[in-house]
């Protein structure tokens, strides 16, 4: 695992870098993925590359799966997984919170992850077991938070349906916790929870590269990450706070409904 996560880290300071120096001459280079709002940069497509080129140079029968790439096939039974930026609208109007995300995944199970937040100067590093870090100080979450005092980090979609029903949720959220926070990046938004920045966070939509990294650096900080009803993080839902707070922020989620489109 220390190997992994030293090679993840190296990478993804180098795409960090890279991308924090074009900027803002390339950062108008956009097309449309999803959806009008669903927006793709010439350098994410140049991250991306750049983290598979480090990883096939280093590890060439290793898998990988990259937002923009998609799947890789490989002999090993390791597989990266990469989000080249995570939170790219952020990056699009020069907002700090956008990530260069690398998880590891070996047999299925995430060990290792990397979450690097150029903007702010910030790596966060965590391995399966051996706790979650920034720089050199290990990450707690905040725990015993009551729901009604709970700072709560949550996203919204790139469909109109799908936003239709998250802002018919977090209506129904806002009057019974502190407050709620929109980022822009699910990576950065998990991170936060690690570092006791949020007490939780919550959304549907997101993908296995916007949470493998930052969802193991989360866990191994004392929060739980799971979905709704007892099931597994995914694309149908995430919720992550530290136990107690989870149980109570889900069973304020669960009767609305909210893996639901209009």
């Amino acid at each position: 695992m220390t190997d992994y996560l030293s090679l993840a880290e190296d990478i993804a300071r180098e795409a960090g870098e890279m991308l924090l120096a074009k900027r803002p001459t390339m950062s108008r280079q956009v097309e449309t993925k999803s959806s009008p709002t669903d927006v793709v940069t010439a350098l994410d497509t140049a991250s991306e590359q750049l983290i598979r080129e480090r990883v096939r140079a280093a590890r060439p029968g290793d898998r990988f799966l990259g937002e923009e790439g998609g799947e890789a096939p490989g002999e090993s039974e390791v597989r990266w997984i990469v989000d080249p930026i995570d939170g790219t609208v952020n990056f699009l109007y020069g907002l700090p919170d956008w990530a260069v995300s690398i998880a590891v995944e070996v047999k299925g199970e995430v060990v290792a992850g990397v979450v690097n937040v150029p903007a702010r100067g910030e790596v966060y590093t965590a391995a399966l077991g051996r706790g979650a870090w920034l720089g050199g100080e290990r990450l707690r979450c905040n725990t015993g938070v009551p729901l009604a005092q709970a700072l709560v980090a949550t996203g919204f979609g790139y469909f109109a349906g799908r936003r239709e029903v998250q802002g018919e949720v977090v209506a129904k959220v806002l009057p019974r916790v502190r407050d709620i926070r929109r980022g822009g990046s699910c990576a950065v938004d998990l991170c936060s929870l690690a570092a006791g920045r949020v007490d939780a966070y919550y959304e549907r939509g997101i993908n296995p590269w916007d949470y493998a990294a930052a969802g193991l650096i989360a866990v191994e900080a004392g929060a739980r990450l799971g979905g709704l009803h007892g099931r597994p993080v995914g694309p149908s839902y995430a919720l992550c706070a530290a136990p107690g707070l989870f149980e109570e922020l889900h069973d304020l989620l669960a009767p609305l409904d909210p893996e639901r489109d209009a």
